[in-house]
């Protein structure tokens, strides 16, 4: 086996021997030790009963529900959402090991490591010069320090945000110049912008500063706060940079990976800002993150799924008639999580609820209310029931939400709901809403893509595929019946199969171990013709008697499909020559063919 990305063969295993795939995820999600294997509900999809496999002899993960496999670093790409430098960064600081950065692939891949290094040093350091700001006794402090009090924040937390100050517009830029910083990364790094005049001077100037943290604990950006009222945005973010995409990270996720790994987590909160994040924090809901005003989007829902399934939505009070909101919530959804939304008393945001106590706020979280009853909700505050007119909008509004519950119970009490407020009779709700299911005037919904993967029936796979595939499986898996039986017999055409068929060969020639993890190495992330194949160790589909059995069977079955196209080649060549050697020759080797079959029928 090669190395990946151009990093040292030797290097890569010995990184692999240094972190056992089980203690990896073990790090990560919660296993039980079932049989020789180690399972869990899948940190990638959406699941309540484990289909997660983790194989301690073999080195590799397997999901039987949703497909996906891989090694470790191939899980820490995924549960992390880093490249493959990036797992082998994180999985080399997990053992101590020095990564060979002189064997990356490209001259372009050093530059652009060099690059985004020097930009997040340019960050930390910002991050260092702001906090120290904060405590410095510079008068010019003093404004911020009184916001962070009358927004009741103990010193504790400010320390644990790494909150901190921007006095003026200059001491940043001369600061980070003293440290030897080339000014192109300084720009490039959001920090910093040009005037008019040319000068480099502070982003954030004269604002208090919330650091934005990454999930690997790097500074990427900062978010500002005015502390006087002026024709400026209350609050700002730096620029997107290499470092920071705002689509793709949440705020405070930091702190929530490592609440994770001390604890399972029942549900995420998500607020607006950093103030709601951090004052919710202080009061003991650290389960808290923050998509810092921007509407989410996948890449979000997708970094909290690995964290929790269940989403408790604590916006403002007046969250009913901001636009896009139900657009995000679906996203939400349609990742397979299950959402609710936090309902606050009107004008208030959770920091102003919170400071009553934290059995106030609680009792917000204790009465959240499911998506689609939120839809409803949000469909009423549109119009105005006491007119005829409006209601009947409503109606028509909130029936077409109601067809999309997934049940007919849950269809049944929001019909109850909807009597109550409209006064209409159920009987007459119930009859529009088959009228609303049938087609109607329903508007388009957004549907939702389960993330479970649909499993191919026998009648939906051909039986010579399925038949290559579990050959291979009983091999890589040393299933007593397959020794002694060569792959070289099994005419494989998918391009993976080969693949599996010649690493396998060619372990059994050298007479070494066939290890299956050895195989993400050479193939394609997420190979799908990879995983059709490790579906079949899977409890007893290689043991027993009736594997054994399709074993031969299909082995049986190959050898004859191979048997009636060499038959098929020779009828069409003998057909199309006059020659009288060549269809002796031909007649010959088409006798030989056919006696070959008759044993095959007999055996």
């Amino acid at each position: 086996m090669s190395g990946g990305k151009g990093i040292d063969a030797e290097f890569l295993r010995a990184l692999k021997q240094k972190n056992d795939i089980v203690e990896v995820v073990r790090s990560y999600v919660a296993l039980d030790r079932k049989g020789g294997n180690h399972w869990a509900c899948c940190p990638f999809h959406h699941e309540r009963t484990p289909s997660f496999s983790v194989s301690e002899n073999d080195q590799f993960y397997h999901c039987f529900g949703c497909g996906v496999s891989g090694d470790v670093l191939r899980f820490v790409q995924e549960i992390e959402s880093t490249d493959f430098i990036g797992a082998v960064r994180i999985l080399a600081a997990r053992a101590k090991m020095e990564v060979p950065e002189g064997n990356f692939d490209s001259e372009r891949s050093l530059q652009q490591k060099k690059k985004r290094d020097a930009l997040a040093k340019i960050m930390l350091e910002s991050a260092r010069f702001y906090l120290s700001n904060l405590y410095s006794g510079d008068e010019r402090a003093e404004a911020h320090l009184q916001y962070i009090a009358r927004r009741g924040l103990s010193p504790t937390t400010v320390k644990k945000f790494g909150l901190g100050a921007s006095l003026d517009f200059y001491g940043l830029p001369d600061f980070l110049a003293g440290k030897g910083f080339m000014r192109q990364d300084l720009l490039d790094s959001g920090v910093l912008q040009e005037s008019k005049s040319g000068r480099l001077i502070d982003a954030q100037g004269g604002r208090l500063i919330f650091p934005i943290i990454n999930a690997f604990d790097e500074v990427v950006a900062f978010g500002g706060r005015i502390l006087e009222k002026k024709d400026f945005a209350k609050y700002k973010n730096t620029k997107e940079t290499i470092l920071f995409n705002k689509s793709k990270i949440l705020y405070n996720i930091n702190l929530l990976k490592k609440l994770k790994r001390q604890q399972s987590i029942p549900n995420v909160i998500f607020v607006e800002g950093y103030m709601d994040t951090i004052s919710l924090y202080q009061a003991g809901f650290e389960n808290v993150v923050a998509s810092m005003g921007t509407a989410l989007t996948k890449e979000q829902a997708r970094l909290v799924k690995r964290y929790s399934d269940n989403v408790l939505i604590s916006y403002d009070g007046d969250f009913a008639g901001q636009k896009n909101t139900i657009r995000g919530l679906e996203i939400l959804k349609d990742e397979g999580l299950t959402v609710r939304v936090v309902p606050l008393p009107e004008g208030a945001d959770p920091d102003d609820v919170v400071k009553q106590g934290k059995d106030v706020y609680q009792k917000c979280l204790d009465d959240a209310m499911p998506l689609i009853d939120f839809k409803i909700h949000y469909a009423e505050q549109k119009y105005d029931l006491s007119d005829t007119t409006e209601k009947r909008r409503f109606l028509s509004e909130a029936l077409a939400i109601v067809a999309e519950a997934e049940s007919e119970s849950v269809r049944e009490e929001l019909l109850k709901k909807l009597r109550d407020k409209t006064g209409i009779t159920y009987n007459a709700l119930e009859r529009d809403l088959r009228n609303v299911k049938k087609g109607g005037d329903e508007p388009p919904q957004i549907t939702s893509v389960p993330a479970q993967r649909i499993v191919e029936t026998d009648a939906e796979t051909d039986k010579s595929v399925k038949a290559k595939r579990f050959i291979l499986a009983a091999k890589l898996f040393a299933a007593p019946y397959a020794k002694g039986f060569n792959l070289r017999e099994v005419d494989f055409s998918d391009e993976t199969q080969i693949v599996v068929a010649d690493y396998v060969c060619e372990r059994e020639n050298a007479g070494e171990r066939i290890r299956p993890s050895e195989l993400f190495e050479v193939l394609d992330e997420n190979c799908p013709e990879l995983n059709k194949i490790l579906d079949f160790n899977y409890e007893d589909k290689l043991s027993g008697e009736v594997a054994e059995r399709f074993f031969s069977d299909s082995v049986r079955a190959l050898k004859g499909e191979r048997i009636e196209a060499e038959i098929a080649n020779c009828n069409k060549a003998y057909a199309a020559t006059t020659d009288e050697e060549t269809r002796k020759g031909l007649a010959k080797q088409l006798s030989e063919l056919i006696k070959e079959r008759n044993r095959l029928k007999r055996n």
